[in-house]
């Protein structure tokens, strides 16, 4: 008899195989490939001069070793870093607090479904479509610009994309309404699966709600926390779009919003495959050690509580 249940569990898991086929053909042919293929051309000499085409030729780490050479690579880094902090962190804040009131029953809070829908539309919009807004409202002559020197805050226009922390502030501040909708909802999914005899129990001993919150949420909530820190600064090392159309693919002012992919979109768009290649897996790595930072440093908080 337990032979025979046995052959039945074998049976019926080679369907959870059969169901795993395309996703792992999907991912051989749409991710592993590539990246063999990025790693494999990051080796070699391969771009065009002009009508010449100069390669493939092997070169070894002739490529990596011109990309630190060179430096920009840690310019177009910090640039990067910098702009995804400045959008990341009030966007966290504000997502935290949003999700706070949304999910406390006590505050009875009315239109919550028009409020987590509005919050969230800005996610639907295409990026590029916002960063073409941003830049006929923030342009010399555009609305924001008249309204502050109507209203006599500013004796004549401010060039916001000709300044570099005015220019990085508009890319955080996009990226920080694109996003913070959907962290919202992913903070608040994580509240709600919180047992609520905690904070009942909590408020029994006489426990404020400030410290309900940095006592219990807060703990509880640190998994969603880490997938959100994740998710984000794994997109933060892949923007690309918003930047790319705010300055007109240039990073100006002074290379100040210059980020890793617009770096290397240039490399591709001047067929040099050797160099952008070779920047590719410089990202992966940089975004995977610092992945790993991440959830090294949330290794170490659970170990030490």
């Amino acid at each position: 008899m337990a032979k025979n249940n046995n052959h039945k569990a074998v049976s019926y898991n080679k369907w959870g195989y059969i169901f795993l086929i395309p996703f792992v053909v999907v991912y051989l042919i749409f991710q592993l490939v590539p990246l063999i293929s990025t790693i494999y051309n990051s080796f070699f000499e391969n771009y065009r001069s002009g009508l010449t085409q100069i390669g493939p030729n092997f070169v070894g780490f002739a490529n990596y070793t011109k990309l630190f050479q060179d430096g920009e690579i840690w310019i177009y880094f910090k640039n990067t870093m910098i702009m995804w902090v400045m959008g990341f962190v009030p966007q966290i804040l504000f997502s935290l607090l949003l999700a706070a009131w949304f999910s406390n029953p006590s505050l009875r809070l009315k239109g919550q479904r028009f409020f987590k829908t509005v919050i969230y539309l800005p996610n639907l919009i295409m990026a590029s479509a916002f960063a073409m807004l941003f830049f006929t409202l923030f342009a010399d002559g555009g609305p924001i610009n008249a309204m502050l020197v109507h209203a006599g805050i500013l004796k004549q226009a401010y060039s916001f994309f000709s300044h570099a922390w005015s220019a990085r502030t508009l890319v955080a501040l996009l990226n920080f309404l694109m996003w913070f909708g959907n962290t919202t909802i992913l903070l608040m999914a994580g509240m709600m699966g919180i047992d609520p005899a905690l904070y009942e129990a909590a408020e029994v001993d006489g426990a404020t709600s400030s410290q309900i919150f940095r006592k219990i949420t807060l703990p509880l909530l640190r998994p969603i926390l880490i997938y959100v820190m994740i998710t984000s600064l794994i997109g933060g090392m892949q923007m690309f779009d918003v930047p790319q159309i705010l300055t007109n693919g240039t990073g100006d002012p002074m290379r100040s919003t210059m980020t890793l992919i617009m770096y290397l979109n240039k490399h591709l768009f001047s067929k040099n495959y050797g160099m952008g290649g070779a920047l590719s897996v410089c990202l992966f790595i940089i975004t995977g050690v610092l992945s790993l930072i991440v959830f090294r440093f949330n290794k170490t908080k659970d170990d030490g509580r």
